[in-house]
């Protein structure tokens, strides 16, 4: 069947899919078409978007975002910027460091002392 073939009970079978909450994915191998073509078609209908729930993408408690990130605050960044859950870790610092102790560690390497380093 093509994408082009939207009868009536395909389009029925659709919107129940839909409104049962499967994925675009799950509904493109129960009628026999690319998710692809079910996205398109869920938009030319005009059937309400479905937001992540919960158990899709989990919420972290407790996560130090930008806004919510102070100068005594570890500014150690977890995750990827352009994801949900990128936060900071945001233990306090170390003094006079931007980080804490743990990640301190991770970040700065100690200079070896100038008698290890130099050649006799």
């Amino acid at each position: 069947m093509s994408t082009a073939d939207w009868t009536a009970d395909r389009i029925a079978m659709l919107m129940a899919f839909w409104n049962e909450g499967l994925t675009t994915s799950d509904i493109g191998r129960r009628l026999g078409i690319t998710k692809n073509a079910v996205i398109g078609k869920v938009h030319r209908l005009g059937l309400p978007q479905r937001r992540p729930t919960q158990k899709d993408e989990p919420e972290l408690a407790d996560v130090v975002r930008l806004d919510r990130l102070s100068a005594d605050m570890c500014s150690w960044p977890v995750g990827n910027p352009g994801d949900r859950n990128f936060h900071f870790c945001g233990e306090p610092s170390a003094p006079g460091k931007p980080y804490c102790s743990r990640h301190c560690a991770v970040a700065y390497i100690r200079s070896r002392d100038r008698s290890e380093s130099s050649v006799a």
